[in-house]
């Protein structure tokens, strides 16, 4: 038996992050993945590797989801960066086309070298449109802030504080993830069903952001759900998984590491 787990997402061109991360990941955890592609994004060595940012026609999303929902009964499916409000509107018109089990919603928020007004305009869309589709959420300690409307989330009560109030937004589960952000000596993330609260930690390995860590976690889990596991085993994985990664990242010229899917 095959099992399929679908991504839309942007594509980083050195392969550390987007949906280069999310179809290694699906490949290591033994999962048929395929997905669609909402904007290319490249790192720009003159501009202190800031993103260079080009969208993918909104047209042509619909018609790569239309294609692979066409081809495969998916089911499970994993979204990564937007980037625009167009391309919010023709993920959201795509998705809701059919009846997903599991939705995994990867906010990414920011994208050096878009206008700070276009940004807000893609973090209020997507909020509006996207984050009430989702199964699963998977945002970062700024997402995290972010969404849940509060000014400082610096302990473990904190984060939890987050996760409720961006459950009771419209998804299922939120994993808030402390990252290095997160003052201490541990990198935490708090799993909210909607009644229980389950803690995922392991020590901190070294302090700096490694790329494509949040990528990796979400891709687990959407792996993990697509064989039919279930949340805290496939948050569990993606914690596992995402350790031993950033224990061997791939060190670059750039000034960040990237995370090893084959750790």
């Amino acid at each position: 038996m095959v099992n399929f787990a679908y991504v839309i997402a942007g594509s980083e061109a050195t392969g550390g992050a987007g949906i280069q991360v999310d179809l290694k990941t699906f490949q290591e955890l033994d999962v048929y993945g395929l997905g669609a592609l909402t904007c290319i994004v490249s790192f720009d060595p003159q501009d202190n590797w800031n993103h260079r940012f080009v969208p993918v026609d909104p047209q042509v999303i619909k018609d790569q989801i239309e294609a692979a929902t066409s081809l495969h009964d998916l089911s499970t499916v994993k979204i990564g960066m937007l980037g625009t409000p167009a391309t919010i509107d023709a993920v959201e018109e795509s998705l809701k086309k059919q009846q997903w089990t599991n939705v995994v919603l990867d906010p990414v928020l920011i994208c050096k070298g878009q206008e700070p007004g276009a940004a807000l305009d893609t973090d209020t869309a997507l909020r509006e449109k996207i984050l009430p589709l989702a199964t699963v959420v998977t945002p970062n300690h700024f997402e995290a802030k972010t969404l849940s409307g509060m000014d400082e989330i610096n302990s473990v009560d904190d984060l939890i504080e987050a996760a409720k109030r961006i459950q009771a937004q419209g998804p299922q589960y939120v994993i808030a993830k402390g990252g290095v952000e997160l003052p201490g000596e541990y990198a935490v993330d708090v799993l909210f069903d909607g009644n229980e609260v389950t803690i995922f930690s392991e020590p901190k390995i070294g302090e700096e952001r490694v790329s494509g860590a949040g990528c990796t976690f979400a891709a687990a889990i959407t792996a993990e759900l697509a064989k039919g596991s279930d949340i805290k085993t496939a948050a569990g994985v993606a914690k596992k998984l995402v350790t031993e990664g950033i224990k061997t990242r791939v060190e670059s010229k750039a000034p960040f590491a990237s995370i090893w899917q084959q750790a």
